[in-house]
């Protein structure tokens, strides 16, 4: 699954920080959503992964939380923006998203003017927040 292959990802990144010296008591995981990631299977990875790190390597991470964020995108020929939840998006285009963000200026267009020529201003990928 990739949702442990992210929460991995994240727990090297909390990892390396503290190496560094960087005092990590809470981490904040923003999940994109064209990511389409289980947040349930991500979470119990999250606390498993940070449980070991505490056991075997001494980096105690008090706590952490899961925020999403909304999809938006950006019209390059007429300005406009918008959210995900102006298309009808399909079920199955949804899958191919997730895996390849960009895919969706294949089967979209702005809502305004139609043109393909947007960009995606947010909800992609997976940003880690230490506080």
């Amino acid at each position: 699954m990739h949702e442990w292959a992210l929460a991995e990802a994240v727990a090297r990144t909390v990892e390396e920080l503290v190496v560094k010296g960087r005092d990590v008591r809470q981490v904040e995981v923003v999940l994109g959503e064209l990511q389409a990631v289980d947040e349930g299977v991500f979470e119990l990875a999250l606390k498993e992964l940070f449980e070991e790190m505490r056991r075997e390597k001494g980096i105690d991470v008090q706590g952490f939380k899961i925020t999403r964020e909304k999809a938006a995108f950006k019209c390059q020929v007429c300005g406009h923006t918008w959210t995900l939840e102006e298309w009808p998006v399909k079920e199955e285009f949804r899958e191919a998203v997730h895996f390849v963000p960009e895919v969706v200026h294949s089967h979209y267009s702005c809502p305004r003017c139609g043109s393909r020529d947007f960009e995606i201003t947010a909800g992609r990928g997976v940003k880690v927040r230490v506080i």
